[in-house]
C-alpha cells in the first residue's frame, strides 16, 4: 500500500503523516509508504503506485479537485479524500465520488474512522479470489464478483467477466467471503452489496436488475442496515 498528501501547508502534511503513521501502529499493522507532495502537478507526475490519497483543495497551481478528477480517471478503485478548511468544495468532490471529506483543524479521532473504513474498501478491491472449476482454477478480484448461488447441486460464482460452476458448496463461499461488502441474503446466496440495485423484503435486484437473488424475511433488516453501512462507506 501506498498512502499520498498533498498540501502546500507543510504543517498539516506532517501532522498528517503522523496521525496515519500511528493509526497503523495502534492496530499492530505495517505502516505503508507515506509521501509528502507540497503541489497537484508533483503529485500527477508521480509514477508509482497511488492507493490512498489526501488532498488539499486550495494550492498553487492546479487544485485539489482537478488532481482528484484525474486520478479518478486513471484509477476508478483509488480511495481519496479531500482535506480542506472551506466546505463550499463539497459539491465539486462529491462529482469525482471523493471518498471523504474532511475538515481543518484535523481531527484525528474522526481519520482513525474513516481509515478504518478505507482499508475495508482497499482490502476487498485488492482481494484476489481462486475460483475452483472441473476445467481449472479461475482467479478474479473479490469486488468483480456479483453474488453466488447455489441451485440444487451446483453452485454459481457470477462474476462482471463471466459465470463459473465452483465445485465448492455455499458454505465454502460463506466462508471465504467474509468481508464487509458481502452479505449471505439467504441460505442459497452471499450477494455483493456493491452491485445491489434494490430490494425488498424477499428479492435482491443486482448488477442494474440483470440478477435476483433471495432474501430470508428474518434478515431483512440486518440486510438493509449492512446495506446502508455500505453505501456511508463508500461516500
Amino acid at each position: 500500500m501506498r498512502i499520498l498528501i498533498c498540501d502546500d501547508d507543510r504543517d498539516i502534511a506532517t501532522q498528517l503523516q503522523k496521525i496515519l503513521q500511528c493509526f497503523f501502529q495502534k492496530n499492530s499493522l505495517k505502516i505503508p509508504e507515506i509521501v509528502i507532495f507540497n503541489n497537484g502537478e508533483d503529485l500527477l507526475a508521480d509514477s508509482e503506485t497511488k492507493d490512498i490519497v489526501f488532498l488539499d483543495v486550495e494550492m498553487p497551481g492546479v487544485s485539489g479537485i482537478y488532481v482528484g478528477n484525474r486520478l479518478k480517471q486513471e484509477n476508478p478503485n483509488i480511495i481519496i479524500f479531500i482535506v480542506t478548511s472551506y466546505s463550499e468544495y463539497l459539491d465539486e468532490a462529491m462529482r469525482f465520488h471523493v471518498f471523504r471529506y474532511l475538515t481543518k483543524p484535523l481531527d484525528k479521532h474522526r481519520i482513525f474512522r474513516n481509515m478504518k473504513d478505507a482499508l475495508e474498501i482497499y482490502n476487498t478491491t485488492i482481494i484476489k479470489v481462486p475460483i475452483e472449476t472441473r476445467d481449472g482454477v479461475y482467479v478474479t478480484s473479490a469486488s468483480d464478483i456479483i453474488f453466488v448461488e447455489s441451485h440444487g447441486h451446483t453452485v454459481t460464482v457470477h462474476t462482471l467477466q463471466k459465470d463459473y460452476n465452483s465445485v465448492h458448496n455455499i458454505k465454502y463461499w460463506i466462508e471465504q467471503l467474509n468481508m464487509p461488502c458481502f452479505f449471505n441474503s439467504h441460505r442459497s446466496f452471499v450477494v455483493n452489496l456493491k452491485y445491489v440495485s434494490d430490494f425488498d423484503h424477499t428479492l435482491i435486484h443486482l448488477h442494474n436488475n440483470a440478477f435476483e437473488a433471495y432474501l430470508t424475511r428474518r434478515k431483512y433488516t440486518q440486510f438493509k442496515d449492512a446495506y446502508l453501512l455500505y453505501l456511508e462507506s463508500t461516500r
